[in-house]
């Protein structure tokens, strides 16, 4: 299979994948979750007309004689008479008849009489009320199913009346590293390399939006070990590192074909990370049944897992493939005829400038940069690239 075009790679794996059925989780529960329904409105926002400042609530012209107080919480403050006043609280409900809310900063209060001040200007026009229903009234979309449900996105389903909000489950994925040579823990031996994939991706695909259950280590002796090991997967997503090549101990490709998966992308027209690879267990749903091959090398594999394993998130979880911002890009990034780069980048003053050292097998550059930026082979210095932000 030839390598596809990187951003062909990237929008196919988007595509293929669809979410699984939704769940309602109480909405303490749906951090980081995709909304599978429209969050709507259960409650008008505010629920009665409230004071949007402390001060007074008027009716007529003033002065106004002031008659008593309103508190937030206040059940009934009933109705004002004509040319009177009542002290009140920012978000407590205005009496009925009452033109408008003076601020405290724009009134004059000299014994049981309220009067605005000379030098209050126009500001004291403004009513200073929040109207019953003004943000939102029963039944009005807020936010459209696929919308991440973000902290701010909680506080506001809890304003609007929600308990429970209707969410995509989050996928599951178990991490394969292959290699006779990985060290997990420890100073690594003549030989050996210590692993910078099991710590990585766990928490990298908890940003993409799945949750990782566990990361074995495979050998490399035969295909039988890494087919055994798909075969008894039973998340979503398989992730398998390192035998995604042609090597004489990359077995992915055997093991795929052991369990007739459908290989959808073998290698990405992209530096690093071209051995990348996208297959589909045919005896699973499109929600389920996924493996992702991902390069040894540590930085191919980040380049290779925001290639295909974001945007295969992306799809499983509803949200669809996120757009990608466009910056100026500075610095040295070497386009590459007929391949897309993901090189390194930081903020700076005027746009993104490239982190130097970047190479297939070390993390150093990454770790310093807030993006990746994507250098399409026609790219020039202080031309925009798109870039992909980091988790």
């Amino acid at each position: 299979m030839r390598a596809l075009p990187w951003n062909r790679a990237r929008t196919l794996a988007a595509e293929l994948a669809t979410p699984p059925p939704p769940e309602n989780v109480p909405i303490g529960d749906a951090a980081g979750r995709v909304l599978a329904e429209p969050l709507r409105a259960l409650v008008a926002v505010p629920g009665f007309d409230n004071a949007a400042m402390d001060g007074y609530a008027v009716r007529g012209a003033g002065p106004w004689r002031l008659t008593g107080r309103v508190l937030a919480g206040c059940p009934d403050p009933g109705a004002l008479a004509e040319r009177t006043a009542v002290e009140i609280a920012t978000g407590a409900p205005v009496p009925a008849g009452a033109d408008r809310v003076v601020p405290y900063e724009e009134a004059n209060r000299e014994g049981g009489l309220v009067a605005i001040r000379a030098d209050a200007g126009r500001a004291w026009v403004r009513d200073h009320i929040r109207r019953r229903g003004e943000d939102a009234e029963p039944g009005d979309e807020l936010l459209p199913a696929g919308s991440l449900v973000t902290p701010v996105v909680l506080g506001m389903a809890g304003s609007v009346g929600a308990d429970t909000v209707s969410v995509v489950p989050r996928p599951r994925a178990r991490v394969l590293l292959t290699g006779d040579e990985i060290v997990r823990a420890g100073l690594p031996g003549p030989g050996q390399v210590r692993d910078a994939l099991g710590p990585l991706l766990p928490p990298l695909l908890a940003g993409f939006g799945a949750d990782v259950t566990g990361v074995s280590v495979v050998g490399d002796a035969s295909a039988a070990a890494l087919t055994a090991a798909l075969a008894a997967t039973t998340e979503e997503i398989a992730v398998v590192c390192g035998a995604s090549s042609v090597g004489p101990v990359d077995h992915l490709h055997a093991a795929l074909a052991g369990l007739v998966a459908t290989v959808h992308v073998n290698g990405v027209a992209c530096r690093p990370g071209r051995p990348q690879v996208l297959a589909h267990r045919p005896d699973r749903g499109t929600d389920t049944g996924w493996i992702v091959g991902l390069p040894g090398n540590p930085y191919a594999a980040l380049v290779a897992a925001y290639t295909l394993l974001a945007p295969l998130v992306a799809g499983l979880t509803g949200r669809g493939l996120p757009g990608l911002p466009t910056v100026a890009v500075s610095g040295q990034a070497r386009p590459v005829p007929g391949l897309t780069r993901l090189v390194p980048v930081r903020w700076d003053d005027s746009g993104a400038v490239v982190v130097p050292r970047d190479g297939a097998g070390y993390l150093g550059a990454a770790a310093q940069a807030d993006a990746l930026a994507v250098i399409e082979p026609d790219w020039t210095p202080h031309a925009p690239a798109r870039l992909i932000l980091q988790c």
